[in-house]
């Protein structure tokens, strides 16, 4: 840790992490954060270089936003599968169908997803963001389980749902939390919109990374079943030493996450290895999307 403070002085670099990675990055990262909330704080410093402790798409997002700074990865190979959950022969068949439809795409996926899209959404303003626009028909991608949520919640809208899906968030099962209620009766669940619809009509709260943490700062309720992954619990159990926190056994951590090691931060930082490069052209492209949600969030 001493090393890495070390050379992040010497770089004149900024560190964040995701709330899913490893105790130890969010314990030395500058930001702590869900995606955007990082990509936006990227831009709010006048760090020369990034490491995002994340996967790839997070660190495109940061680019995207910050195209002038240098920014790394511990691990390159480090990716959400979800991300790359849409085709985008499906988006062209769909504007071909709808002569007013909205491509609404959730800020956890490609830089290329992201290109073909009219605005982004994150887990917290999704809802906010596609009852703003004026168009009634919806294509969201990549995740079928928020957008589903989000139909639920605008009625109004005809929302188009794509198969895509987070594999730790839809590995939660309603069957968990039946079990998880009879060994903590007094608990309240907390559940990501990314699991799936049986998931969430069982949860007395359902929100991001980021609500979900609120909540259970907020709640006088003492014990909570989380379903969301792991990672998170070294920020609620900061927040709330006087509260206990479950997760769903074997199935709430995400593998790609937990990549991110100290040791890899420390690599990048010293030889600035696993830059995220893209090209001009999809910058232009796949930044618009991010920059009408910044004007439809206010």
């Amino acid at each position: 840790m001493e090393e890495i403070r070390q050379k992040k002085k010497e770089k004149n670099a900024v560190i964040l992490a995701h709330y899913y990675v490893n105790d130890e990055l969010q314990a030395i990262a500058d930001y702590v954060g869900d995606s955007f909330y990082l990509a936006k704080a990227a831009t709010g410093t006048n760090a020369d270089v990034v490491v995002f402790c994340g996967v790839s798409f997070m660190g495109e997002s940061v680019k995207l936003l910050n195209p002038e700074k240098t920014v790394l990865m511990p691990d390159a190979a480090a990716d959400c599968p979800m991300a790359h959950m849409a085709k985008v022969e499906r988006i062209r068949a769909y504007r071909e169908q709808y002569d007013d439809l909205a491509v609404v795409c959730y800020i956890n996926s490609t830089a290329e997803l992201k290109s073909y899209s009219d605005v982004c959404v994150t887990s917290s303003n999704a809802v906010k963001i596609v009852r703003a626009l004026p168009n009634r028909n919806i294509y969201f991608i990549p995740d079928g389980n928020l957008g589903r949520y989000v139909a639920g919640q605008v009625p109004e809208k005809n929302v188009i749902l794509n198969d895509g899906y987070c594999p730790v968030h839809k590995a939660m099962t309603a069957g968990f939390i039946r079990e998880a209620r009879k060994k903590h009766p007094a608990a309240q669940v907390l559940a990501h919109p990314e699991c799936e619809e049986g998931v969430l009509a069982l949860a007395d709260a359902v929100g991001s990374t980021a609500d979900i943490i609120r909540y259970a700062k907020e709640s006088d309720c003492k014990e909570f079943i989380v379903c969301t992954e792991e990672g998170v619990a070294f920020r609620l159990r900061g927040d709330n030493p006087d509260k206990s926190f479950y997760f769903p056994d074997g199935c709430a951590c995400c593998q790609d996450m937990k990549m991110n090691t100290l040791e890899k931060l420390l690599h990048v930082l010293t030889t600035g290895e696993n830059a995220v490069e893209l090209d001009e052209a999809l910058c232009r492209r796949a930044v618009l999307p991010l920059e009408r949600m910044l004007e439809l969030a206010k």
